[in-house]
């Protein structure tokens, strides 16, 4: 394998090389076949999802309606590195642009972003659902969610604006490998010429402010919808409550424990095996596992899901029923 430092005339890196998995070819090729069979099935999961929100007319209430964002932002996120990953596995060079490794960047981390709020959305419209029924219709409107939509998109894009033009500021000189397979924020920092403090600052703060403030709010939200719950006599009301705020909060710990295992934890960004371990969890896992949860304990989703996908709505009722 060919990794060398390219540097342009006045000394700055014109590209990265991203090492990835360094390995026998033998198990490159097997992680290729592993990790495409993965994205192409999470593709596939998320977009059967907006396909059933989409063609079911039952399902255009504000909660499928944000789901089916979900998905939509689910299958960008998985698409911003993963492609480039897959490429890099069978490749020999595995180098990427100094403008398309900030352009990973910024779009990996906008996404991350979004997510957060998209989970903040969700557990909002729950709250509103259990804990303020009456009040939900005349609240939780069409054109509230689709304010919360744009917001969750627009404010996830904007929320890493300023770190991103920091980073387009940050020296880069030599070396050029990243012991990595994205353009993550730690290793590309590590490969600053100077120090850049600042820079640094700003973008913890930045991630820091979105992580805990996102989850804090879905922590407190659920909290009370959990109450709200348990208040519930026991019934087919309260047990599909139940599990719809489960699968919900089910995909919160997944991607709120990945990611802050990822940059809260003090020794995490050491190690580097570990820190694409983890990077490689929230990155492929949590939007493979996000179709799956979301539709197997949900019954109107199981509906739309089987008319997509051709089955008789016959055999739907009955599978569910057993």
């Amino acid at each position: 394998m060919n990794i060398s430092e390219t540097n342009n005339i006045s000394g700055s890196v014109t590209e990265f090389i991203l090492l990835g998995f360094p390995c026998r070819r033998e198990i490159r090729i097997l992680l290729f076949v592993i990790f495409s069979l993965i994205y192409l099935l999470t593709l596939m999961g998320n977009t059967s999802i907006i396909c059933a929100v989409w063609s079911s007319q039952k399902l255009h209430t504000p909660m499928y309606i944000l789901l089916a964002n979900f998905s939509f932002l689910e299958i960008c996120y998985v698409s911003s590195d993963v492609p480039k990953m897959l490429a890099n596995i069978i490749s020999q060079t595995k180098s990427i642009s100094y403008a398309g490794c900030l352009l990973q960047f910024y779009f990996f981390f906008s996404i991350c972003a979004a997510e957060g709020y998209f989970l903040s959305a969700m557990s909002f419209d729950r709250f509103l659902a259990i804990c303020r029924p009456l009040h939900y219709p005349t609240i939780m409107t069409h054109h509230l969610c689709a304010r919360l939509v744009v917001s969750c998109w627009v404010g996830g894009f904007l929320s890493i604006l300023i770190p991103a033009i920091l980073m387009t500021q940050v020296p880069f000189c030599g070396p050029n490998i990243i012991d990595h397979f994205f353009c993550d924020l730690g290793p590309l920092l590590a490969l600053s010429c100077t120090p850049v403090p600042k820079t640094t600052l700003t973008c913890a703060t930045v991630s820091s402010l979105i992580i805990f403030i996102t989850f804090l709010y879905i922590l407190g939200s659920y909290t009370l919808v959990l109450r709200a719950v348990l208040r519930v006599p026991a019934g087919s009301g309260r047990n599909k409550a139940f599990s719809t705020c489960a699968s919900h909060f089910l995909v919160v710990s997944l991607f709120y424990g990945s990611v802050m295992v990822m940059y809260v934890s003090p020794g995490s960004r050491s190690h580097p095996g570990t820190q694409k371990f983890v990077t490689l969890f929230y990155c492929m896992a949590t939007p493979f596992f996000n179709p799956l949860i979301y539709s197997l304990r949900n019954k109107d989703m199981k509906d739309a899901l089987k008319k997509v996908l051709g089955a008789p709505s016959k055999e739907i009722s009955k599978n569910t029923e057993k």
